[in-house]
């Protein structure tokens, strides 16, 4: 999600178009996958009516997690709580409260082992929340520094915990980072630095690679997941220009689905970097999605122009958590 403290976003906007004139800052460290940009290639579908919408009045919704089972979570960014989603009814999961501690403000979130994960961009740090809205910070910071703004996360195979965390939203000022929370929470790792703006996170199907959205430069990036858990082999994947990459996933034939966060769409990509499909989204300003369900075919969309949460079905699963 990206969350612009100054936003004047007609100006962002054409400033990371123009960005593609000449490319500047951590390009020149970086392979390129998708050589050409979604013009060349998008499939363009006018179906934003297929989208349904489940819950409204949100303020500034994002970071969808599904919990496996029934229900769905999601952050509301600009507010002061989490939304829970099950059974056709929206209802109140958790308040931000600071004592007893709750949470400050909420952004991506993720499941595993029936715990809650989120990223906590308001004290920057990473919180682990029960069942029972129980919370505590499973990660707080990095060399004695709080982290800086916590943006979306994803759990490797073996239980180790990734997770983005941008500063500046500037193509000159990179100083975005991705850490590592190692399976037993005791270690925290930089594993990539020098990056404009990483926000959305997750690994291909097979956990070879990891996708990270870099938003300053409308793209998203791809490293190769080694043998220890470490990123290598950092290279382009895809430019998105005209908006911000913001949330991804990936279904189970390894196609990664980004919402576009400005651009209005959701974008199906090809493991090899070719844009198979451009699907309208309901407002301008998507900024996450999570495939959920039983056969994990039902796909939920946060969006912020709407302040709403929607959903549809699509032909194949997405990857489970």
């Amino acid at each position: 999600m990206l969350m612009r403290l100054k936003g004047n976003i007609n100006s962002i906007t054409t400033a990371v178009c123009l960005m593609f004139i000449t490319l500047a800052g951590c390009e020149k460290n970086a392979d390129h996958v998708g050589k050409n940009g979604a013009a060349n290639h998008e499939i363009a579908m006018n179906d934003s009516t297929a989208w349904e919408k489940v819950v409204d009045g949100l303020n500034f919704p994002e970071g969808p997690a599904w919990d496996g089972k029934e229900t769905l979570f999601v952050s509301n960014c600009y507010g002061g709580w989490i939304t829970k989603f099950s059974g056709g009814r929206a209802d109140t999961f958790l308040t931000a409260r600071e004592s007893p501690f709750t949470f400050g403000k909420t952004n991506g979130m993720t499941f595993r082992d029936g715990y809650l994960f989120a990223c906590d961009y308001g004290i920057g740090a990473i919180l682990k929340i029960d069942a029972e809205g129980v919370t505590e910070i499973y990660a707080n910071g990095f060399g004695g520094k709080a982290f800086n703004r916590p943006n979306d996360l994803a759990f490797a195979a073996g239980g180790n915990l990734y997770f983005t965390d941008p500063k500046s939203y500037s193509k000159d000022i990179l100083d975005g980072r991705i850490f590592r929370i190692s399976a037993n929470g005791q270690m925290v790792q930089v594993m990539a630095d020098s990056l404009g703006f990483p926000n959305g996170i997750t690994f291909s199907t097979d956990g070879r690679r990891l996708y990270v959205c870099e938003s300053a430069f409308a793209r998203v990036l791809r490293f190769t997941v080694g043998p220890d858990g470490g990123l290598a082999k950092k290279e382009i994947f895809v430019e998105l220009p005209g908006g911000d990459p913001d949330g991804i996933a990936c279904d189970i034939e390894g196609n990664l689905y980004v919402a576009h966060f400005g651009g209005g769409a959701v974008y199906i990509i090809a493991p090899d970097g070719r844009i198979k499909q451009k699907i309208s989204a309901p407002g301008k300003k998507p900024t996450n999605l999570e495939f959920a369900g039983e056969d994990l075919k039902t796909l939920f969309l946060t969006e912020v122009e709407t302040n709403a949460l929607y959903k549809r079905r699509v032909d194949v699963p997405g990857v489970k958590l």
